[in-house]
């Protein structure tokens, strides 16, 4: 494998991590006020769960990121 190659999906999963971390901070860490770190674990986790399995992404095709996961790969290839 080139460097090349790999260097350009190293950046593209850069980009979806910079983007999750993005949201996480602004929809929950930035608005709650953690007492304390079990706090902070709580509301992380409560949002994390949220974001694959209850919000629907544009990027998905406004599916669930959970429901895309589990879609068996033939059923995708005939889609």
């Amino acid at each position: 494998m080139s460097q090349s190659c790999w260097q350009r999906g190293r950046c593209l999963d850069n980009v979806f991590i910079e983007r999750l971390w993005r949201s996480l901070k602004y929809e929950e860490v930035y608005l709650a006020a953690y007492q304390d770190v079990a706090g902070a674990r709580a509301g992380i986790d409560r949002w994390l769960h949220y974001y694959n399995f209850e919000r629907r992404h544009q990027s998905l095709s406004n599916q669930k990121p959970m429901d895309v996961y589990r879609t068996p790969i033939s059923a995708k290839a005939a889609a």
